[in-house]
């Protein structure tokens, strides 16, 4: 009897891995068509606003997609009377609704989003920038439908010794272990402009307490954004400083505490302009890894907007296709939960914003299609390791990965599999209640727990 109760608890777990896999019968299909569509978003002159610039995007926990931007009142400067925007759709980016103002501060700049969803709350958090000198933050419970009253982080997030200070822009991440972090640049000099520097700062706790991470090297970089790579170090792309004329990127791994030294990537040709960085895919629940880059690709100004892909966790980007040939500038990219693509980006002499939706069939002029996991539209988990080796649970809604701590899988409630963290085994099922068994060997760390 002991035995058949450690086999139906190890038998309920396949099966949930199972679930991940995809693994299932059924005749092959016909690949997807290439998708490549765009719509204009903010344009300049209307609604109030000379100019709309610095694109920031994110996908919320429910799928709503929300665009922010600055909305520049009087001119296309960087500094002087500008609020910030915000546009949400809810239908994967096909359709938008009216453009909101969210932050207005009088004659003062508001800008420099830099949004990051917290996919255990759903709450969405947005770090912001009053006169590039203080960092404020707003949060939405609510997919952006309304805000909470702006909370001022610099004292917590910024050093002292800096004058200036710029959240992102683009996006921020959440990492496997939860962290909440953001990429900003900052200004060791009164001069803005003059020596600048990449820095992160970072939540651990959802959002309530914040506090500065890594700096990088001075006068290396200063616009950037960062990816979790699936071995749970962190690669961070950046602006170059200096004339490198190539995109600069730095790696840590313990979260953004630390970075490595500043490399200069010859594939990566730029103008010296913002990029954008997101992940696509993950193989532990997709068919391969994918992360997407985009930046202008011609070193000479600021044009060929670019759209690349790498399948070796940024070490190599093989595809690419240019998305606007003409003026384009900065940009941010976001993952639908139909597993599209969105690029939000500055075109035509900073005349309007541009949205545009496409899917790797596209970018890769057919040479990619993703074999999906079977029946995304239900959570599923998978497992996977942190950065100090030990099993957590992920878990899987429409393609997307949340990483759920401490926790096992749970294929339907009640459920655990039979090496608890007391190490007990429990099934509860439909109609006999929950039943128990003798206390197995616990699991070595690091390693998949083995059968009893």
């Amino acid at each position: 009897m002991l035995m058949s109760r450690r086999i139906v608890g190890w038998t309920v777990w396949l099966w949930s891995l199972a679930l991940v896999s995809g693994a299932g019968g059924g005749q092959p299909s016909e690949p997807p068509a290439q998708v490549f569509t765009q719509q204009a978003l903010f344009e300049a002159g209307r609604d109030g606003y000379h100019t709309y610039r610095i694109p920031a995007l994110v996908v919320t926990k429910q799928g709503t997609v929300l665009a922010f931007c600055e909305a520049r009142k009087n001119s296309n400067a960087d500094h002087g009377d500008v609020d910030l925007a915000l546009r949400r759709s809810v239908d994967g980016g096909r359709t938008w609704e009216k453009m909101q103002i969210i932050a207005d501060d009088g004659g003062h700049t508001v800008g420099n989003p830099c949004p990051v969803v917290d996919r255990r709350t759903g709450t969405v958090w947005l770090p912001y920038c009053r006169d590039n000198q203080r960092v404020l933050l707003r949060k939405s419970t609510t997919d952006g439908q309304t805000w909470s009253e702006p909370a001022d982080v610099t004292a917590d997030v910024m050093s002292p010794q800096w004058h200036w200070v710029g959240t992102g822009p683009g996006h921020g991440i959440q990492l496997a272990s939860g962290r909440l972090l953001i990429p900003c640049w900052a200004d060791a000099t009164p001069s803005l402009g003059e020596i600048q520097r990449s820095f992160v700062f970072f939540s651990d706790d959802g959002g309530r307490r914040w506090r500065p991470g890594g700096a990088l090297d001075r006068n290396a970089s200063d616009e950037c954004e960062a990816v979790e790579r699936v071995d749970g170090s962190l690669y961070m792309n950046m602006r170059s400083r200096q004339g490198k004329q190539r995109r600069a990127w730095a790696t840590s791994s313990d979260g953004g505490a630390a970075w490595s030294a500043v490399e200069y990537d010859p594939a990566l040709p730029e103008p010296s302009c913002q990029g954008s960085l997101v992940r696509l895919s993950d193989h532990r629940v997709h068919d391969r890894d994918r992360v997407l880059l985009a930046s202008p690709a011609s070193p000479k100004d600021r044009t060929q907007l670019t759209v690349r892909m790498s399948y070796d966790e940024c070490r190599s980007w093989p595809i690419a296709r240019v998305v606007h040939a003409g003026s384009s500038a900065y940009s941010d990219l976001a993952v639908t939960m139909g597993r599209e693509v969105l690029l939000l980006y500055e075109a035509d002499n900073y005349g309007k914003l541009v949205l545009a939706r496409f899917n790797v069939e596209w970018l890769s002029g057919g040479r990619d299609s993703p074999a999906e996991p079977s029946d995304t539209r239900h959570p599923r988990t998978a497992l996977g390791l942190d950065r100090s080796g030990r099993w957590l649970t992920l878990l899987v809604v429409d393609g997307v990965v949340t990483p759920v701590s401490g926790r096992w899988p749970r294929p339907f409630p009640g459920c655990r599999p039979p090496w608890g963290r007391r190490g007990r085994a429990s099934c509860r099922r439909s109609r006999r209640g929950p039943r128990r068994s003798r206390r197995p060997r616990h699991a070595p760390a690091g390693r998949p727990p083995r059968a009893p």
